[in-house]
């Protein structure tokens, strides 16, 4: 069975869709990633789709899927890439992709997951530091 390369770079995991996707595919894919996120701990989760030129309802709703089990195993996911006419089928299918955050191609999207990663590094060191803080007052 074909699969698709899932990469771990640090604390984030790559995904390049380099085949043309097919529903057991992307089914696989979605599978695949949960398990890494899992194993890995990962924090991000970049997808890129730039070698896709048509996505159908299904594999848009698989990505929004992928998106949203991501964020509740705590991981951001950026999609890269995308083409033109893949977003304009996307937007004509009305899917709204939500909980996906884009980026023209995979450097920017690598910086929007460290910006990501450093924000809620941050919220959680301020979160501890205000309990601390209010422990100290008791």
């Amino acid at each position: 069975m074909e699969r698709i390369p899932i990469l771990k770079m640090g604390n984030f995991l790559l995904v390049t869709i380099q085949v043309d996707m097919y529903d057991r595919l992307a089914m696989t894919l979605q599978d695949d990633l949960t398990n890494r996120i899992a194993q890995t701990h990962a924090h991000g989760v970049l997808i890129d789709i730039s070698a896709l030129d048509i996505v159908d309802s299904f594999i848009g709703r698989v990505l929004g899927n992928i998106a949203r089990m991501s964020r509740v195993m705590d991981a951001q996911t950026v999609v890269v890439g995308m083409q033109p006419a893949v977003a304009i089928t996307l937007v004509e299918l009305g899917l709204s992709l939500t909980g996906i955050r884009t980026a023209l191609n995979v450097e920017k999207g690598m910086a929007l997951l460290r910006l990501s990663l450093n924000e809620t590094t941050t919220n959680q060191v301020a979160a501890t530091k205000w309990r601390v803080d209010d422990d100290a007052e008791d």
